[in-house]
């Protein structure tokens, strides 16, 4: 068989491989699904229906429109493909230590886990409880709606809550 000939037997494998995987950008993201879907633009006028992101599990996000994704198409058949991955550089945190991980967005919000601990940037809400066995250290005010209960000893500079006489009285 000559070089033409099987050029022509092969360039339908040859396209089908090259349209497996595809580089586009969020056009829109529809997170009220189970299963969140992204518009994307891949090439030049060609956006494909909306096609399923998959997310490692325990881990969502929901990209903006900008972000680029790498979209899979299996046997290069373009009618449905998925998201294998969105990444927005826009974002991205390039002051990472090697061998930190780090979660973030758009607003400037992070947590990352170094070899100093894990560090949050931005402000922090509590849904249900938190405890701590190795102590809580804060600086700045500490503010509580509420009330607070003391189970042993508090410290306030230097003088202990239980121990303290004020008058003659004793506290404890």
């Amino acid at each position: 068989m000559d070089a033409r000939a099987l050029g022509k037997l092969t360039a339908p494998l040859a396209r089908a491989i090259q349209n497996m995987l595809v580089r586009g950008t969020v056009a829109l993201a529809n997170g009220a699904t189970k299963m969140q879907t992204l518009q994307v633009r891949l090439l030049a006028d060609d956006t494909p229906l909306p096609l399923e992101h998959f997310e490692p599990y325990g881990f969502t996000s929901r990209p903006k429109a900008g972000a680029e994704v790498l979209a899979a198409f299996f046997d290069g058949n373009r009618s449905h493909g998925v998201v294998l991955v969105a990444a927005d550089r826009r974002y991205r945190l390039t002051t990472l230590e090697e061998g930190d991980v780090a979660i973030f967005d758009d607003k400037g919000q992070s947590m990352v886990f170094g070899a100093d601990g894990i560090t949050i940037t931005g402000n922090v809400k509590v849904v249900g409880s938190i405890t701590a066995t190795e102590g809580i250290h804060g600086q700045g005010n500490i503010v509580i709606d509420g009330t607070a209960t003391i189970t042993g000893d508090a410290t306030i500079g230097t003088k202990s809550f239980l121990g303290h006489t004020n008058g003659g009285y004793h506290l404890d």
